[in-house]
């Protein structure tokens, strides 16, 4: 039987870690997907928010809401007419179909933000350039069912949606130039998804634009620094071709990297996580599955909030600080 002195101590060991924990911020976890194209992962991931009460962050590329018979609608700056790199939809049904899962999400408590449209390298771009492919984004997007032959189903609000609830921006490749925080100033973005930080770094302000960085992560037998990021562990592992035979060893390496990074910070100063994926299954879905394992089990924790980049700029609040210098 324990003793009375013994049960006090436990007591107020347990006062003590509990006051700690309230001095503490929730932890907040940032999942995104850039791209957003395949419907099966757009149902899949729409599945785990509702069962594991986390809101993803979904960076649309606007050429996935274009049925490749309408491909010639589409120029990017410096570009061919009709030339996508990540592609169109199959036919107006498939862009359709992708159009209600944008909708649906959104009412979800999901959040739409602006992956340009065809996925080309802007690191050359003048703020005219950016400007355009913004434009473009929300012209298309605003279109999209008169587009697609489905006028009469789009849904009350979606022009207000398209106009004013988008506001995050992340550019293809991480890739950026001097003149991207100014256009995004003037397309009404309040925040940009586009920097890669030495580690989980509080975002930065600069120039009234909020600056967010995916962070390196140790990852490995060596625990070697890499973008937590599923196409850096896709290229890291198996250099960019499906090798299915070690699928299962590449998703305990994904979530080992994963759950690290979280504990960190969960233990520590409480800086927010951020982790990027695509609509993609690469290495026969080993990444999705870390993912949703690592979801499914911190998601629902009292002091953990898996949330989207608006929602942790609110939360976030003073707690970002003007930008000295870049991201790295």
């Amino acid at each position: 039987m324990r003793s009375p002195l013994a049960a006090l101590a436990l007591c107020l060991a347990a006062i003590s870690t509990q006051a700690i924990a309230q001095d503490k911020p929730k932890q907040l976890v940032m999942i995104s997907f850039d791209g957003a194209g395949d419907n099966k992962l757009w149902q899949r991931s729409r599945d785990l928010g509702a069962k594991t009460n986390a809101r993803f962050t979904y960076f649309l590329s606007c050429t996935l809401v274009i049925a490749r018979a309408d491909a010639k609608q589409y120029r990017a700056p410096h570009g061919k007419l009709g030339r996508s790199n990540i592609g169109f939809a199959v036919d107006k049904a498939e862009a359709r179909a992708r159009l209600t899962h944008v909708w649906q999400a959104r009412g979800e408590g999901h959040e739409i933000a602006s992956h340009t449209c065809g996925h080309f390298d802007g690191k050359n771009w003048s703020v005219a350039d950016w400007a355009t492919e913004m434009a473009t984004f929300r012209s298309v997007l605003k279109d999209a069912w008169k587009a697609n032959e489905a006028a009469n189903e789009e849904p009350d609000g979606w022009q207000d949606f398209i106009d004013n609830e988008i506001r995050g921006f992340r550019a293809p490749y991480f890739s950026t130039s001097a003149g991207l925080v100014a256009a995004e100033k003037r397309a009404g973005f309040t925040y940009d998804a586009s920097l890669v930080t030495k580690g989980p770094a509080m975002p930065k302000k600069k120039e009234g634009i909020i600056r967010f960085g995916l962070p390196l992560i140790p990852e490995g037998p060596s625990a070697r620094p890499l973008i937590g990021m599923d196409y850096n562990l896709f290229v890291r592992h198996s250099g960019g071709f499906d090798d299915l035979s070690k699928s299962a060893e590449f998703e305990s390496r994904a979530y080992s990297a994963f759950r690290a990074a979280f504990d960190k910070q969960y233990a520590g100063d409480r800086i927010p996580l951020q982790l990027g994926f695509h609509f993609v299954e690469m290495n026969g879905g080993a990444y999705w599955r870390a993912m949703e394992r690592l979801v499914t089990e911190v998601c629902g924790m009292a002091d953990v909030a898996c949330v989207t980049y608006s929602e942790a700029v609110s939360l976030i609040g003073d707690r970002a600080k003007p930008a000295a210098g870049s991201g790295l």
